[in-house]
């Protein structure tokens, strides 16, 4: 029997990178899921490259009004929520000395609002035993120049988790934070970085990491999917870092 059969999931931020990787291996594992995301041609294209037991809704998660109608259209259609995987995120390079207010604020409303609201909008749809994952980073405990306001909102979300497994403790709801190590998607583009740059950056990370190598997506979700099934039942409050060693040292 698959890990997921009969599972309800969302991920959000599912059109492109660890989110999508994660929603393939949702639906290979049984799963029928919800992915959201900004731009609808990439949900299509995503849905397309998913192929089965998928629906996109176009959604930002900084907007509550949007959260309102992404879980109007779950209820509707299937009642329930078995699992959630609250993954859109973001960030962009701003050393101290240059932060400025709109950085901030973007980067907080969707990083820690975003979640927030996300997982909070769900509780209503979500039975006993229910799964959350929160998608953290290395940052939460890592220092990295310039990356400072990034960086605290990971260790929110991290701290999200440690409190929210008592507040969801009578309804027996797991929640864990998962932290990637360095893994190229299509959002390191958006770090403020030309193509050079963001190669160097790869590449001197590459040398911190004790298997000597970045991750790949699809080695996030194979983590998240431990995470979301019954393999990891009496595991909770954790920050799993699956990083290659790097945040160990």
């Amino acid at each position: 029997m698959k890990k997921l059969e009969g599972k309800i999931a969302l991920v959000t931020g599912g059109n492109s990178g660890i989110g999508l990787a994660t929603a393939k291996q949702f639906v290979a594992e049984g799963a029928y899921v919800y992915i959201t995301g900004r731009r609808q041609a990439e949900l299509d294209a995503a849905v397309e490259a998913i192929g089965k037991n998928v629906t996109a809704v176009q959604s930002d998660v900084s907007n509550l009004a949007d959260l309102d109608r992404l879980f109007a259209t779950i209820k509707q259609a299937q009642g329930h929520l078995d699992i959630i995987f609250a993954n859109a995120g973001g960030g962009q390079i701003a050393p101290l000395g240059a932060i400025t207010e709109e950085h901030f604020d973007k980067t907080f409303n969707t990083n820690v609002k975003g979640l927030l609201f996300t997982v909070q909008k769900a509780l209503p749809l979500l039975p006993e035993g229910a799964s959350i994952i929160l998608n953290a980073s290395i940052t939460s405990i890592k220092g990295t120049p310039a990356f400072s306001v990034y960086s605290a909102t990971k260790a929110a979300v991290r701290s999200f988790a440690r409190n929210w497994i008592l507040d969801l403790r009578e309804r027996k709801i797991r929640v864990n934070a998962i932290s990637p190590g360095v893994v190229p998607t299509p959002g390191y583009d958006h770090l403020g970085l030309n193509d050079q740059q963001l190669q160097e950056f790869v590449d001197s990370q590459a040398s911190n990491i004790p298997l000597g190598r970045v991750g790949t997506p699809d080695e996030i979700a194979k983590a998240v999917v431990f995470l979301a099934s019954d393999d990891s039942s009496f595991v909770n409050g954790i920050e799993l870092f699956v990083d290659g060693g790097m945040a160990q040292i």
